[in-house]
């Protein structure tokens, strides 16, 4: 952005104590901070070592630059609510949302941007480095746009645009992705161990290693496995065998399903071969 502006931050969760380090280190000292739980003051006086915890309405006094690290449903209110001043810079880094969720902020001058990075955080002074080359899910006004994509290089992210009525759509792809990534592989890891493997997660490792490298760089041709040969007998055994947990098969199911879908649309599960598995996943061929 080329000028050094105070910043505050409100909220000091994993977001907030994270992207507040990259401002500070990036030359936009963190002068002020709003922090509730002890925990997140504890966060604060490691990450943070030289913002005052006060009011949140100081925090906005103090700063030229505001970010808004709250959990989704708070920003609404704290842009209503805040006395935010024109020419000031108001950043939240939420995913869901674009700028229009600060349009009570701008009629009073202040300047929106929707900064999200697109990268899992612990809440540690790791999570900077994390930051380093990391993209951010960027909205701002048209006008404000080199604004926006230069602070986030100044913090070491990479800026990647999003329009604003493309904000959901983008943040459900992410947690899609990365969340359920988690929970899918967490609940094999448990299904081996009910199998009787005790290091489910170094079986997993190279198998899943290889199966995200190639999704990556391939999509749907990477698939593999029962579904996409039309396996119907093979994902018949595994859906009776996973009734001991109803979830894990309804899930299973859902994304087998998924994958027939696709796999025939994209030429890879032919039609014939699909008809007695989409029978056995409940489905008219």
């Amino acid at each position: 952005m080329g000028v050094r502006l105070r910043a505050g931050v409100i909220g000091v969760g994993r977001a907030g104590s994270a992207l507040g380090a990259a401002l500070a280190r990036a030359g936009h000292p963190v002068i002020a901070a709003h922090a509730v739980s002890e925990r997140s003051r504890d966060r604060a006086a490691a990450v943070l070592p030289d913002a005052e915890l006060v009011a949140v309405e100081e925090v906005v006094a103090r700063t030229e630059l505001v970010l808004l690290a709250v959990p989704d449903d708070a920003l609404p209110a704290l842009a209503q609510q805040l006395p935010f001043t024109p020419g000031q810079f108001v950043v939240h880094c939420s995913g869901r949302y674009g700028v229009a969720v600060l349009d009570p902020a701008a009629q009073r001058g202040a300047l929106p941007l929707a900064l999200h990075p697109a990268m899992t955080l612990t809440g540690t002074s790791l999570d900077v480095e994390r930051l380093s080359g990391a993209p951010f899910g960027v909205t701002s006004a048209e006008p404000l746009r080199m604004a926006a994509e230069a602070l986030v290089v100044e913090m070491g992210g990479e800026p990647i645009w999003i329009p604003e009525a493309a904000r959901t759509l983008y943040h459900a792809a992410l947690a899609h992705s990365a969340n359920h990534l988690i929970t899918l592989v967490a609940s094999a890891i448990e299904m081996l161990e009910g199998a009787g493997v005790e290091n489910g997660a170094r079986l997993l490792s190279p198998l899943l290693q290889a199966s995200l490298d190639n999704a990556l760089r391939m999509g749907y041709p990477a698939l593999t496995g029962p579904v996409v040969r039309g396996d119907a007998s093979t994902v018949a055994a595994h859906i009776e065998v996973l009734a001991q947990d109803p979830q894990v098969q309804a899930a299973y199911i859902a994304l087998a399903r998924l994958t027939a879908d696709r796999a025939l649309a994209e030429g890879l599960l032919k039609p014939q071969a699909a008809e007695g598995l989409l029978h056995v996943l409940g489905r008219p061929a």
